[in-house]
């Protein structure tokens, strides 16, 4: 492991005026992604700003009606909490299908939203990979793919973003608040908060040098039925090769949103105005431009079918 500097910290805009100050540093608080890619030297921080003594834990209402949520609430206290179980189901499940016990009881909002990819060659630093060193090429897509996106990617990268909680997240109209380096704020949609990978697969999120997530918030509840289906190679620690997130209401209409087939959590307006023709509709409209490899187009037929059994089983 490379040698780091740390430091602790007393309020958000101290946290961001510290990463301004020193280029190369990070924010530490479950640390639960970050350390494991430090101890492989595929994060190389010289300096750690450590958020846990921030006031960022708590789970609040808003003016409203919809809830904010701090950015170091850990994944357990948010997937236990009666509000969230409540009026925001969907989010809660997709918390528990995630990871195993240990990890969510130091996993935190924002840690969340910000893992980093799962895929093998991003972790294997003596393969090439654009995500890890820009420039460099990338392995997957003449290697190993069954994993990996089937829609939204490019010729630089074909990896998924893992976070089951960002596709809830995502499903809900969330948005991301933040606090930068000047002490301004600002709300980013989490539609609009993950970048595609283009030509630029390592320019991940559209947070600024420093910037620091402070909340998330959620809108008021939507009721319906909601339902949050992950299909993985087994039963517990494992990542999506396919998820579905659904908010059905008993009109027939309401949303989807999908993990395991994309760079972000993929969800499309126009395919959720689908809902009322069916299945096959709306997985039409979300895989319109698909581009698996001969190894993960097993995905779409797998997509395909589980989006037809969340819908049958929320109109039931």
């Amino acid at each position: 492991m490379k040698a780091f500097t740390y430091e602790r910290v007393k309020t958000p805009a101290e946290a961001a005026a510290s990463a301004r100050r020193t280029p190369g540093a990070k924010f530490i608080a479950g640390g639960t992604n970050l350390l494991d890619l430090m101890k492989l030297e595929i994060e190389t921080p010289c300096h750690l700003i450590d958020v846990n003594g921030l006031a960022l834990d708590k789970i609040e209402p808003t003016a409203e009606g919809g809830v904010r949520i701090g950015a170091l609430v850990r994944n357990t206290d948010l997937a236990a909490d009666p509000r969230i179980r409540r009026d925001y189901a969907v989010l809660s499940r997709a918390l528990l299908a995630g990871a195993s016990g240990q990890l969510r009881n130091r996993a935190t909002t924002a840690g969340n939203l910000l893992q980093r990819t799962r895929c093998p060659y991003f972790y294997d630093t003596n393969q090439p990979c654009n995500k890890r060193q820009p420039g460099s090429g990338c392995a997957a897509l003449e290697g190993f793919s069954r994993q990996h996106a089937v829609v939204g990617a490019s010729e630089a990268c074909i990896a998924t973003h893992p976070s089951d909680m960002a596709v809830a997240m995502r499903l809900l109209d969330a948005v991301v608040e933040t606090v930068s380096p000047d002490g301004s704020v600002r709300n980013i949609p989490v539609a609009d908060f993950y970048l595609a990978p283009g030509n630029t697969p390592h320019l991940e999120n559209t947070l600024s040098p420093g910037e620091l997530i402070a909340a998330v918030t959620l809108p008021p509840p939507l009721g319906g039925t909601h339902i949050y289906r992950k299909v993985r190679d087994r039963a517990s620690y494992a990542f999506a090769l396919v998820s579905v997130a659904a908010i059905v209401q008993p009109d027939g209409s309401g949303r989807v949103a999908l993990g395991g087939v994309a760079h972000k959590p993929w969800r499309l307006e126009e395919a959720d105005a689908e809902l009322a023709h069916g299945a096959s509709a709306v997985y039409e409209r979300l895989f319109a431009s698909a581009h698996p490899t001969p190894q993960n187009a097993f995905k779409l037929i797998l997509a395909k079918r589980t989006l037809a059994s969340v819908l049958t089983e929320a109109r039931s």
